[in-house]
């Protein structure tokens, strides 16, 4: 979803649904004018302001509608509208094979043009689990996902395909430090507020420009952690709970073969081993046992740093991804966020910041906490959500492929499915 044109840079919560009588005229004007400017190519700068036609001009919104209609077949007619303000909300355009939200914005003098249009979300008609789980197996390479229930005497599966499959997971290794942090909170150990300086530097994220050694609290580290994936305040706070004590959150939240996921690695550690010039120290890591690993991380530490890697040489196409990781099943993944749905306290709000899905979509939950992953080669989203009757689901899925890039729109729409299917 990432082709979708921004004008505005603020979203908007869905509102309760109003009577097409009771939508400002001018605005169901335009709403009405969405269904046949997304139909057929003309009239654009009748209908868009020149701050949208600035930012999307003419051929590329030509190109965006044409695609939406090659996956959705032709726009048949409005949906229901969904008012912010006067000016602003969600309009849903009914497709052939699917419904389409847009937020839609609309200047408030005349002729009331459109200057902000976004998608925001999908649902397929007549979707189906079977249907996902059809398109998952699909996927070129390998894929492994799994949605449950989550109650008081466990996760029940509800729907699963390859769920004990383990799975390079990029940067959902996070919510391992995030639920070791949580735990150290809880048991008073350390403080939400606590100072930590920003010590380990890692590539990718605001952080790694930031001055070395800044001063940072545990929950600003968190958040940029999980809600920007920040690989800078990762690595800080990996290093500074201790290697050792988020590795025992594999243990505690039921993950299934530690073996081959552990030592957790920092992101400047994996990055370095995938370096060609760290082919055969690579080659050892990898198949040697878990001790073996720690004590090879600690011999090669000045090797293993930011400072010495050249992110172009593991940034275009997959490297190693099957012995160079973060690995876990989707079956590990749910433990871990039934683990912090009921002992994760703070680090609640934190993983809600970025629901990782489009924001029509995250607003079908009462509460939706996210964080996944990727790399060349792989993507995995991994959802803790609460339904608005209250009950709880966990939702985690992984694919890889060791000879592609893969294509994280493709996976993101799938799982955006799956929870639309629990969310109904």
């Amino acid at each position: 979803m990432r082709i979708w044109p921004v004008v505005l840079a603020f979203l908007f919560a869905i509102a309760p649904f109003q009577a097409w009588a009771n939508v400002d005229p001018a605005y169901q004007a335009r709403a009405g004018q969405l269904v046949r400017i997304l139909s057929t190519p003309g009239d654009e700068t009748d209908f868009f302001a020149p701050l949208f036609l600035d930012a999307v001009p003419v051929d590329r919104w030509r190109a965006i509608a044409a695609d939406l209609r090659a996956r959705h077949g032709k726009p048949g007619g409005l949906g229901a509208i969904r008012m912010e303000s006067a000016t602003a909300g969600q309009v849903e355009v009914r497709y052939e094979r699917a419904t389409v939200g847009f937020t839609l914005v609309v200047a408030p003098e005349a002729p009331n043009l459109v200057i902000g249009l976004r998608i925001v979300g999908v649902k397929t008609a007549g979707d189906s689990f079977d249907k996902v789980l059809a398109d998952i197996r699909a996927l070129p390479g390998t894929a492994a996902f799994a949605a449950a229930r989550l109650a008081e005497s466990g996760a029940e599966l509800l729907q699963a395909d390859r769920p004990d499959a383990q799975m390079a997971t990029g940067s959902s290794f996070k919510l391992y430090i995030l639920a070791d942090l949580a735990r150290v909170v809880a048991a008073g150990e350390r403080r939400w507020s606590d100072v930590q300086p920003l010590a380990f530097k890692s590539f990718s994220g605001r952080l790694m420009q930031w001055p070395d050694r800044a001063p940072m609290t545990l929950h600003s580290l968190a958040t940029a952690m999980i809600a920007e994936s920040d690989n800078s305040a990762a690595d800080t706070l990996l290093m500074a709970l201790g290697r050792d004590e988020v590795d025992a959150m594999l243990a505690r939240t039921g993950h299934a073969a530690t073996g081959n996921a552990l030592p957790l690695l920092t992101t400047a550690e994996a990055f370095a081993l995938k370096m060609p010039a760290n082919v055969a120290l690579r080659a050892r890591y990898a198949q040697s046992p878990v001790d073996q690993r720690r004590a090879l991380l600690r011999d090669a530490a000045a090797r293993l740093t930011a400072d010495s890697i050249d992110i172009g040489s593991v940034a275009a196409r997959p490297v190693a991804i099957d012995g160079i990781e973060w690995f876990a099943s989707p079956r590990d993944m749910i433990g871990l966020l039934d683990w912090l749905r009921v002992r994760g306290g703070d680090a609640l709000p934190i993983m809600a910041i970025n629901p990782g899905i489009a924001p029509a979509d995250a607003k079908r939950w009462r509460y939706l906490g996210y964080k996944g992953g990727s790399e060349p080669g792989v993507v995995a989203m991994n959802f803790l959500a609460q339904a608005r009757d209250g009950s709880w689901y966990a939702v985690s899925g992984s694919w890889n492929d060791p000879a592609a890039l893969v294509d994280e729109g493709r996976f993101t729409a799938l799982m955006t499915r799956a929870l639309n299917l629990l969310a109904d």
